[in-house]
């Protein structure tokens, strides 16, 4: 199994998704042709509220203690169903790598 299937499944499992998108930006660091090693999720969930951001990392890091070995970098990006609406359903870009492209 892929290892982003791998985390998506792990994910749909431990929260209740309004939506989900895990990208895999790899290719935009200097690292093998089809690895596996830069994730950004945009993780949309009521389960989130009440909590702040580093309770919602902590709470994504638990569920992916495994997964969290085979992987060099996730970028978190955990919304409520509320905020990610007022944010008109976007999240923030990915900086450039610094390590070439």
């Amino acid at each position: 199994m892929k290892i982003q299937q791998q985390i998506e499944g792990v994910l749909t499992e431990a929260f209740a998704v309004h939506h989900m998108t895990l990208l895999n930006e790899s290719h935009m660091h200097n690292v093998p042709l089809d690895s596996e090693s830069h994730f950004k999720l945009i993780l949309v969930s009521d389960d989130f509220i009440g909590k702040r951001a580093v309770q919602r990392h902590q709470q994504i890091y638990s569920v992916l203690h495994e997964e969290m070995h085979l992987i060099h970098a996730l970028a978190l990006h955990p919304y409520t169903i509320e905020e990610w609406q007022k944010r008109n359903e976007n999240a923030p870009l990915s900086p450039k790598c610094h390590g070439g492209e």
